[in-house]
């Protein structure tokens, strides 16, 4: 059975365990409390780097969360979350690295901002802006008629940038001047697999003092 090592507050692993359930996968969720659990030797035999997510496939290892949705989709393709047509994998492929590539920076000064950690105005104002182009480009892509960004079909596209926007309203950033972005994740947590991995506000407000010790040493 597939192990999958995770945390309930973390986006990367969030993408990962909403595609296990929408692929209707059996797994072992093992739940890392990061309180340096992630630094232990049989975890660091997992991955070097200490991070999560972690999946294990028998003997088989694969950490870095995009990696791991690119080999459940080729190894269980009964379930398909990517498309077949050239434009639309190309399409799916930057949603995903606009995800992860633009947004983590930018939520990182916000949060300083937001939790009272030292960050220069231009740092925010940066990271602002990057988040409202990068929410006008998710707009962009989203058609008044459609429910997800390949037409009525989800794919990885909707869960690596639904599971990231959904946390951006927590940094401060209204999602209601992007009418298209608030009805696809309206349509998203809909979603049974978003319902359950969806982190309780009492974990969110309980993490933020955890956070601002982290973020104080970047």
């Amino acid at each position: 059975m597939l192990k999958f090592y995770y945390s309930r507050l973390s986006v990367n692993a969030r993408r990962v365990w909403v595609t296990l359930l929408e692929k209707n996968l059996e797994f072992e969720p093992i739940l890392m409390k990061l309180n340096g659990d992630q630094f232990q030797p049989d975890f660091l035999q997992l991955n070097p780097f200490h991070h999560i997510p972690v999946l294990v496939d028998e003997d088989f290892s694969i950490f870095e969360s995009l990696a791991i949705l690119d080999y459940l989709e080729a190894k269980y393709p009964e379930t398909s979350l990517m498309p077949t047509d050239a434009r639309d994998i190309a399409k799916v492929r930057m949603l995903e690295l606009v995800t992860v590539n633009e947004l983590p920076p930018a939520s990182i000064a916000l949060m300083k901002q937001m939790l009272d950690v030292d960050v220069a105005d231009k740092q925010v104002d940066a990271a602002k802006q990057t988040m409202a182009t990068a929410l006008q480009y998710f707009e962009a892509n989203l058609t008044a008629n459609s429910e997800y960004f390949i037409g009525d079909r989800l794919t990885y596209a909707d869960i690596v940038a639904g599971t990231a926007v959904a946390s951006i309203p927590l940094l401060g950033i209204s999602l209601e001047p992007y009418l298209r972005v608030s009805k696809w994740l309206d349509n998203l947590q809909q979603r049974a697999s978003w319902r359950q991995t969806a982190p309780a506000a009492e974990d969110i407000e309980k993490s933020k003092t955890v956070m601002k010790a982290i973020l104080q040493k970047r």
